[in-house]
């Protein structure tokens, strides 16, 4: 079975930096690690104008001022409606390769260090944006987040059904063995 496939849950062992810390793995993270409250960031509009679009603290600090401070050991949820993007859309490349909405390193770094939150879901296949690769560093998102030992959700739906605050996700893995991922059911209330 692909770890990596569909809706799924990327453990810190997926990247180079998260290779060497403890608990890494989808069958060691302690249960309790999966589930808390969510805070759903919409920025529909700003990918509708902008596939490129990348969270900068600026916007999450925006995000703060009429929600509240992201509390710490919870879930950034990074709503693009992306999820309602069929065929080629959903990939959207082109010469240049992918462009779909991502983490700027900056954001990635508040959210892991200052706010040490769970972990990030998005709407794309992937936690970094399509054009991540020519960052720097490369993968931001990966690199920092894993790199702190948080937690990927990707490929996610339904996220403009939850409201800003006020719900909890459980993202439990299956306990693959030395898993870096597993395919995921997220579960909210």
């Amino acid at each position: 079975m692909g770890e990596h496939t569909g809706t799924h849950f990327d453990a810190p062992v997926h990247w180079i930096t998260g290779k060497e810390l403890p608990a890494n793995t989808t069958e060691t993270i302690p249960v309790g690690r999966f589930v808390g409250p969510a805070c759903v960031l919409d920025a529909s509009a700003d990918t509708a104008a902008d596939p490129d679009f990348v969270l900068t603290p600026e916007w999450i600090e925006r995000w703060e001022a009429e929600h509240g401070r992201i509390p710490a050991a919870s879930w950034v949820l990074l709503r693009t409606d992306w999820s309602k993007r069929t065929g080629d859309a959903v990939l959207n490349v082109d010469e240049t390769g992918p462009h779909s909405p991502g983490f700027r390193a900056d954001a990635s770094e508040l959210l892991a260090k200052d706010r040490d939150v769970l972990g990030v879901g998005v709407e794309t296949i992937g936690t970094d944006a399509g054009q991540a690769g020519g960052f720097d560093p490369p993968f931001p998102n990966h690199t920092i987040m894993h790199g702190a030992g948080k937690f990927g959700l990707t490929s996610l739906c339904n996220l403009d059904a939850l409201p800003a605050t006020g719900t909890v996700v459980i993202a439990a893995p299956l306990k693959i063995v030395n898993g870096s991922g597993s395919p995921l059911a997220c579960w909210r209330w």
